[in-house]
């Protein structure tokens, strides 16, 4: 699991970055792609490497903070009386937060493409970059491995990658895809709370 993970992030990453680039850049409302001075200059192999190695660390960091705050979180969750799965959620929503203002603010500048793609990357890291991590770092740590989804959430995990083809695939998305995904995620966070 740790391997297929790593591997679909690098297909992933590759294509955002090199193969595809085009269709992660931001488009004008006539949907053509807005021209190369008004976006980030391409970084050279010395910052990208940089970047790999301070990615590494980060992710070393976040696993290891996700472990000391889980903890406390778990009280708070089993204080509260909800299910043990809402734990889970809470930390990923703490891992995956810088990543969400960030497509809330591009949302709010009416770059909709630019939001879904920052929430599409967010998701391929956490699945391609923490799933390797906790299970690697589960040989050292206590507790068993569990990757396995409840069949509700497989539902909404294949109706997530349906919506996700149908607004990517496209070239071009719109605020009610967008809405799409958002009650998507409202409905998968209901039914943690309240399976």
């Amino acid at each position: 699991m740790a391997v297929a993970s790593l591997a679909l992030y690098g297909m992933f990453v590759m294509t955002q970055t090199v193969r595809h680039r085009d269709f992660f850049l931001p488009m004008s409302e006539g949907g053509r792609v807005l021209p190369e001075e008004d976006h980030a200059t391409r970084p050279t192999n010395k910052r990208t490497l940089r970047s790999l190695g301070l990615l590494v660390a980060s992710l070393v960091a976040v696993v290891g903070l996700a472990k000391i705050e889980s903890e406390p979180i778990e009280q708070g969750v089993r204080g509260l009386g909800l299910p043990q799965a809402v734990v889970g959620v809470v930390i990923a929503l703490l891992v995956l937060l810088p990543e969400s203002i960030a497509a809330v603010n591009a949302a709010l500048r009416d770059r909709t493409q630019i939001s879904l793609n920052l929430g599409l990357g967010s998701a391929m890291a956490s699945i391609g970059l923490t799933i390797p991590s906790i299970a690697v770092a589960s040989i050292w740590l206590d507790g068993p491995l569990d990757l396995g989804l409840e069949p509700t959430h497989m539902v909404l995990l294949a109706l997530t990658a349906v919506i996700s083809v149908l607004t990517v695939v496209p070239g071009r998305a719109t605020r009610l895809q967008g809405g799409v995904h958002l009650v998507v995620l409202a409905s998968y966070l209901v039914l943690s709370i309240q399976p």
